[in-house]
């Protein structure tokens, strides 16, 4: 009794408060775009919010299990968890159950789970336990490439699920690679590929190629003329040219149709506001009815007559802008940057590498889903089908970031034993 109340004793209050502000804010919006007046009470569980309500019991009793469970165990068994994803990744791919159009599903009676959002705790765990590893240095090759294909296995297995969003949260973890110390040109080459696709897709790729000679032309002028620089030039401009030609192709020929029309609609060289545009349209619509204080719980026409779609999930921030206005939509943005915050402030106080690398890697995933969701909701990210951390109705979501985060608050409540 005295160890289990010493492990309680040393969990971090405030992470705890946050998350479960977060859950409890979240089924309420839940219940307030689902609302119907045949179907009033909070606790019906044949509606989405009765559902989420178990969801969210059941997190709290995962929660619980893995604070009592020895924080040691997750170093440890890092890498088979990170298999057994893997493994579940692979299964989907064959006996799955299509959603959405998504094949990313396990369907347990009248309940379904999607590996891909467990894989996201565990690839952690993986990438924080090779990261920690003694002979780790990030100036070797070796060093540089097994992450990245820690990273690359389940984003890979995953997008040939047909679930783009879910794949992407993992280009977040590249966060937590420069934190340990991976050289900055590998982040600048990550905004170099975001940027050079953006511009294949807004302008004509002979266009495009062009700049980019023009602008290693200048880079030559101040550069010293020797063989070596000019063929660097010459191989960064061949890549270059080679990468948007690739770009354009994908986008063209690899792409499903309502893809490449949500990419056009966000880069604005499409207006669709009854097709691919409709969601975000109406989300904005919806946000911006809230006014300063917003119209009150449960008076949100746009959520009251489903002019939103996936309101309940990917679009639940709508709920929060329409009935609660811009004072309740800051509120909820400031705890989540709260939690994060606090997150990077806990990890920075850990002794032990493992539990540091895996906190920076917790709060990289958070954050991208956080600002993507919320960016997608105002028109300012494309719709790419990824929930609101705690807030989204689903439970294979609150689940997998249940778990994710408590696996953190049980290292850093064992700080001062780990090393």
């Amino acid at each position: 009794m005295k160890e289990q109340k010493g492990i309680f004793r040393h969990i971090d209050r405030t992470l705890i408060l946050l998350y479960l502000a977060l859950v409890l804010i979240g089924w309420v919006n839940i219940y307030a775009a689902v609302y119907n007046d045949e179907h009033a009470s909070i606790f019906d569980l044949s509606q989405s919010y009765g559902k989420q309500m178990l969801w969210i019991v059941t997190s709290l009793i995962l929660g619980l299990m893995v604070i009592l469970t020895d924080a040691k165990f997750f170093n440890a068994f890092a890498y088979p968890i990170y298999g057994g994803t893997i493994l579940l990744l692979v299964v989907v791919l064959f006996a799955g159950k299509e959603i959405a159009g998504s094949k990313s599903w396990f369907q347990i009676g009248g309940f379904a789970l999607q590996p891909a959002e467990f894989a996201k705790f565990a690839t952690t765990l993986a990438l924080a336990h090779y990261l920690s590893a003694l002979d780790f240095d990030s100036r070797k090759r070796k060093s540089q490439i097994i992450p990245l294909f820690i990273l690359a296995l389940p984003a890979v297995l995953i997008l040939l699920q047909n679930d783009t969003g879910s794949a992407i949260v993992y280009a977040s973890l590249a966060l937590v690679l420069y934190r340990q110390g991976m050289p900055g040109s590998i982040l600048l080459l990550g905004v170099a590929v975001a940027i050079l696709s953006i511009m294949a897709l807004l302008f004509n790729p002979y266009i495009v190629i062009a700049v980019i000679g023009v602008l290693l032309l200048g880079f030559a002028f101040f550069m010293r003329r020797n063989m070596r620089n000019v063929l660097t030039l010459a191989g960064i401009f061949v890549v270059a040219s080679m990468f948007v030609q690739s770009v354009n192709y994908a986008f063209e020929n690899i792409l499903e149709f309502h893809q490449k029309t949500r990419i056009n609609v966000l880069l604005g060289k499409q207006i669709d506001l009854k097709g691919a545009g409709y969601n975000v349209n109406q989300s904005k619509i919806a946000i911006g009815s809230g006014g300063f204080w917003g119209k009150g719980f449960l008076n949100g026409t746009q959520t009251k007559f489903n002019f939103v779609p996936e309101q309940s999930t990917d679009f639940i921030f709508c709920t929060v802008g329409e009935e609660w206005g811009f004072v309740g939509s800051t509120a909820v943005i400031l705890l989540f940057l709260a939690l994060i915050v606090r997150i990077i402030l806990m990890a920075e106080r850990q002794r032990s590498d493992f539990s540091r690398i895996y906190g920076y890697g917790v709060a990289s995933i958070l954050f991208f889903h956080f600002f993507v969701n919320i960016g997608m909701t105002i028109g300012l990210m494309p719709v790419i089908g990824i929930p609101l951390p705690f807030f989204s109705y689903g439970g294979s979501s609150l689940w997998a970031f249940t778990i994710l985060l408590f696996i953190f608050i049980k290292q850093d409540s064992n700080r001062l034993q780990l090393v």
